[in-house]
């Protein structure tokens, strides 16, 4: 007689048998995985930017200061005519209003026009915007060269005398004040051997043709890109010197060498490849950066660009002008950093598999 508690149950046939998965049943993906990868990134971005611009607009009210007495001066105005003034800058209308004002005008292109210089905002990013970009960029090129070359070699060749004499001088540049540095290059350089112009873009006096100008603008570049690239380069060179030390010990450097690779080759071919990688996001963030101008060396050798705009609209108060422009700083950081997510998708597998 059989136990039916210990029975056998009818046997199940068909799709998901003994466990099987039934491949019916899978559900299929929304998305891909760099789909959902790049909505993440996007809509944090995207966040950052509405927080960037709804603070820009009451940041520079809590600094404090009236546009009009800086118009005024000294002159002696009747209440009639500083309530005039007022009207005229758009100051008099409840702060509710002046910030959807602010807002839709942000949005739709339409930045303002600067209490300082009774010009569109937007004229202005754009004059002085070359100047910008041609003293970062160039500043940022040689920086990042330099800094990422001697990092390669600091970390390869660590203890050396070139690791401790390199590693000692950026972190010295590195540490040093902007403003103080660009002292001493303008003390030495321009003061006391006479070798380069101190202020401004051009000069005077250089013929209009287009090779006189631009010597004459490259010339006035050097002291600016020097001070630029004394201090930034350091940051680069410390972070290739610890990526190339991370690499150092590494299984597949040393089969390189058992295949009979000199040393350099080693370095140059396997190790600085994959020690640039925690460089990427700090180069995108340098990118950014670009349009930031170097505001410290802009105010220190009168560089018509964008980053001593923005010094001269801090002490005005030039309300639009600094909006704008940090609504437009802190956007090319963003979008910056935005790149560099997005890249790292490509070139790190680790992220793929998050």
């Amino acid at each position: 007689m059989t136990d039916e508690t210990t029975a056998p149950g009818p046997r199940r046939e068909g799709p998901g048998a003994d466990g099987e998965a039934d491949a019916g049943s899978e559900i299929p993906k929304a998305t891909t995985g760099f789909g959902r990868y790049l909505l993440k990134h996007v809509s944090g971005a995207l966040v950052s930017l509405l927080l960037v611009l709804f603070s820009s607009f009451f940041i520079f009210r809590l600094i404090g200061g009236d546009p009009v007495d800086q118009l005024t001066g000294e002159r002696p105005v009747t209440p009639e005519q500083r309530e005039a003034m007022r009207a005229e800058l758009g100051l008099d209308q409840p702060l509710a209003l002046q910030f959807t004002d602010y807002i839709t005008g942000t949005l739709t292109g339409d930045l303002g026009t600067s209490f300082q210089y009774r010009q569109p905002v937007s004229e202005l990013i754009l004059d002085h915007l070359p100047a910008t970009l041609l003293l970062s960029g160039t500043g940022l090129a040689l920086a990042v060269t330099l800094g990422l070359w001697i990092g390669s070699r600091a970390g390869w060749k660590r203890g050396s005398r070139y690791d401790r004499a390199h590693t000692t001088t950026g972190l010295l540049l590195y540490s040093a004040p902007t403003f103080w540095l660009g002292m001493i290059v303008i003390l030495v350089f321009a003061r006391y051997l006479g070798l380069f112009p101190v202020n401004g873009m051009r000069s005077a006096e250089t013929p209009p043709d287009a090779l006189s100008q631009a010597v004459d603008v490259a010339h006035h570049l050097v002291l600016p890109v020097l001070t630029y690239t004394a201090v930034v380069y350091a940051g680069y060179l410390m972070v290739m010197r610890s990526s190339v030390l991370d690499e150092a010990g590494s299984d597949y450097l040393t089969t390189a060498r058992a295949k009979g690779l000199r040393d350099d080759e080693v370095r140059r071919r396997h190790a600085v490849p994959n020690a640039l990688l925690p460089t990427v996001t700090l180069i995108f963030l340098a990118m950014g950066n670009i349009v930031n101008g170097a505001i410290v060396t802009e105010s220190v050798f009168s560089w018509p660009g964008l980053g001593r705009l923005f010094v001269q609209g801090i002490f005005y108060p030039d309300l639009p002008v600094l909006q704008s422009l940090f609504v437009l700083f802190s956007a090319s950081t963003i979008l910056a950093v935005l790149c560099a997510e997005i890249l790292y998708w490509f070139i790190d597998p680790r992220v793929r598999k998050q």
